[in-house]
């Protein structure tokens, strides 16, 4: 699967992105236990395009700019019309061993308003 493939609420989502770059780490806190969480989205992509991934917690620290990684089982969603990969607690995000080199950052998936 490449990023232009990608739609709304997609389950079981496999695919190989480059990390961009990260936004601006911020602390959010769960409406379910009141537990503090560390949240973030880096903009990655590939050949077709790019989309924003959410990072929670640990997986922050896993991604840094310019390197490749596969995405197991991961799914997509929409927050504030605006398309999201996610990993969730049963995807599996790890470094790719072939690298993307090329990126078309215009074709922004999570800039377009989706309904």
């Amino acid at each position: 699967m490449n990023v232009e493939q990608l739609r709304p609420y997609q389950k079981k989502v496999n695919i190989t992105v480059k990390a961009l770059r990260k936004n601006e780490v911020r602390e959010v806190t769960s409406k379910l236990d009141d537990s503090t969480h560390k949240v973030t989205e880096a903009v990655v992509g590939d050949a077709t395009g790019t989309v924003l991934l959410t990072l929670w917690d640990d997986d922050i620290e896993k991604v840094q700019d310019g390197k490749t990684y596969n995405i197991v089982n991961g799914y997509t969603s929409l927050f504030k019309n605006s398309l999201r990969l996610n990993i969730g607690r049963y995807g599996e995000l790890k470094e790719a061993e072939q690298e993307i080199t090329e990126v078309n950052e215009s074709n922004n998936l999570s800039e377009t308003e989706q309904q």
